[in-house]
């Protein structure tokens, strides 16, 4: 389940977090927004943090698989666009659960449905704004060993396990287990 893979990079203020800064369990995915793998995790993540959002925290991102999924830039740059307005996971959300929908004028559509300043995410997703932010996660998940998405790290070990409900709250259980155990040994 858990592979011998460590994440390298820091989580930082310039993440995105959904669920308690100070959770005990951090698990970071590197996704794509085009991707059906990271679109059948998404329900199994989210509902992971809204159960326990004080024990178990989310960072997202960007791994755009671009020579795949021709719509994964541009739809990573919308989140951005999106979280620049404070609305980053409301976009994310939109964009994981219409992911058979993400030309530019479902972008477009979403972004007025968040209540975004349209003019103004039409104007930074034209000029390619956010490109430098989506590139910098993709550099940071090539420093961790990412090959894939979703690639999913639960504080800070790879997990290669199933991505179903069950089997991460079982992993999430193992990772709290050891750290105690730790602790106490300590």
């Amino acid at each position: 389940m858990l592979d011998e893979i460590i994440q390298k990079t820091p989580i930082t203020k310039d993440d995105w977090i959904r669920g308690s800064a100070d959770a005990p369990v951090t698990m970071l995915e590197y996704g794509d927004f085009e991707c059906p793998y990271c679109g059948m995790a998404f329900p199994v993540l989210h509902r992971l943090v809204d159960e326990d959002p004080e024990t178990i925290r989310l960072v997202y991102r960007h791994f755009p698989i671009t020579n795949i999924h021709p719509r994964a830039l541009p739809t990573a740059e919308a989140a951005e666009a999106a979280g620049a307005q404070g609305k980053f996971w409301e976009m994310h959300d939109l964009l994981f659960t219409h992911q058979d929908r993400l030309e530019d004028e479902d972008l477009l559509a979403y972004a007025d449905a968040i209540g975004l300043d349209i003019d103004r995410f039409a104007r930074e997703m034209s000029a390619g704004r956010y490109r430098k932010e989506v590139k910098g996660n993709f550099r940071k998940g090539i420093q961790d060993g990412v090959n894939g998405t979703p690639t999913i790290f639960i504080n800070r070990l790879r997990y290669d396990g199933p991505r179903d409900y069950e089997s991460m709250r079982a992993a999430i259980a193992a990772i709290l287990r050891t750290e105690r155990a730790q602790r106490r040994a300590a």
